[in-house]
């Protein structure tokens, strides 16, 4: 047993003063008053959750879509981990369904030898609508099949981003049905529909307000689908891109106070240039540069975040969008809760012992993953 003790801590939901937690076998023993005698101490300022990221398409100079294999999947876990993100779903978005199946089974090759941070899948794409591709492959876009069905039921923890007005109408129930957390994006889906497949089983967006129509007045579209929603009950999880460049600071303080921290989570849509020194890659084709933090093609269209999701709480307390605490339960908890994982996101007996020390400026000063310090 080890014991790593804190000035402060967050314990996915609130704070607490002079804690100290005990590791044993990798997951926390005990959150204790005072340290017990005898047993080896680290201390730190501020402990909290190791953060959850549901949207990394890759990080440390590579992409999964270029290069789906398990060493992938290492070389992303770690860029990542280094900035406090001791979990992800590695996304892979809109291609042929060849590629995606190598990801399927570069997926199962990570989770069987347990590499560090991995702990599923995000398939963003290609069910989704042709007039919101965003930096997706138009022409890569397609109709979900029996054949898709079969092959996105893997077994393991997977989130599946769609369209709903693209797909037909029961599929969403039969994924769901089947363990798939089912979110709608890159769609123009309306409130109606949205209500439909809210009872299907779908229960999120995927960066809300990108890649769907803008909310106005007499066209409230898939994010006053979202509201309405919440308005009546029926809170769906959102995921938000804090990087200054996706959606404005008023935007997300408004959507935050609309649907709770406990559903609007922070995610990093981080690519290849996370964790890195390199300034552009190539995805699909397409030469993707980094000027001034953003991310765009040749054509100006944003290509993902260059972003960690330390950065991305930084940014959000930066912007007051919300208190301490709440901030911190949008990377941590709440990401947790939307993807039913019931073994980390908390800082509580018998979760995996993930955790970040922070220091006064909330940068990460340490990471502890599976209770060892990386």
């Amino acid at each position: 047993m080890k014991a790593v003790a804190a000035e402060r801590l967050f314990d996915g939901t609130a704070f607490r003063a002079g804690a100290t937690i005990l590791v044993e076998a990798g997951r926390i023993a005990a959150v204790a008053d005072l340290p017990p005698p005898g047993i080896p101490r680290e201390s730190a300022k501020l402990l909290v959750p190791g953060f959850i990221d549901l949207q990394v398409n890759g990080g440390g100079g590579v992409m999964f879509n270029a290069d789906p294999t398990a060493a992938t999947l290492a070389r992303i876990a770690a860029a990542h981990a280094a900035a406090g993100t001791t979990s992800f779903l590695a996304t892979f978005i809109t291609d042929d369904a060849k590629k995606r199946g190598a990801a399927v089974a570069a997926m199962r090759e990570a989770l069987a030898n347990r590499v560090p941070g991995v702990a599923g899948m995000h398939v963003e794409g290609p069910f989704i609508s042709p007039q919101r591709p965003g930096i997706h492959r138009k022409s890569a876009i397609a109709t979900m099949t029996e054949a898709d069905i079969a092959a996105l039921a893997t077994g393991f923890p997977l989130l599946v981003t769609l369209a709903p007005e693209c797909i037909a109408s029961g599929l969403i129930a039969r994924l769901a049905k089947a363990g798939t957390i089912v979110f709608a994006g890159h769609t123009e889906v309306d409130p109606a529909r949205l209500a439909e497949a809210a009872e299907e089983g779908l229960t999120g967006c995927t960066h809300l307000w990108n890649a769907m129509p803008p909310f106005a007045s007499r066209a409230p579209g898939t994010v006053g689908g979202v509201f309405a929603l919440a308005a009546e009950g029926t809170r769906l999880f959102a995921g938000l891109i804090a990087d200054g460049y996706h959606v404005d600071e008023a935007t997300l303080r408004a959507t935050v106070g609309l649907l709770g921290p406990e559903r609007a989570f922070l995610v990093s849509d981080a690519m290849a240039t996370a964790g890195s020194a390199i300034t552009g890659f190539t995805l699909d084709g397409k030469h993707i540069r980094l000027v001034d933090g953003r991310l765009t093609d040749a054509a100006g269209t944003l290509a993902g975040a260059h972003l960690t999701m330390a950065e991305a709480v930084r940014r959000a307390r930066a912007l007051r969008l919300a208190p301490d605490a709440a901030i911190l339960r949008m990377a941590t908890a709440t990401p947790a809760a939307a993807m039913r994982f019931t073994d980390r996101g908390q800082i509580a007996p018998g979760m995996r012992a993930d955790f970040v020390a922070l220091d006064a400026s909330w940068r990460v000063a340490a990471v502890w993953q599976g209770g060892e310090r990386i």
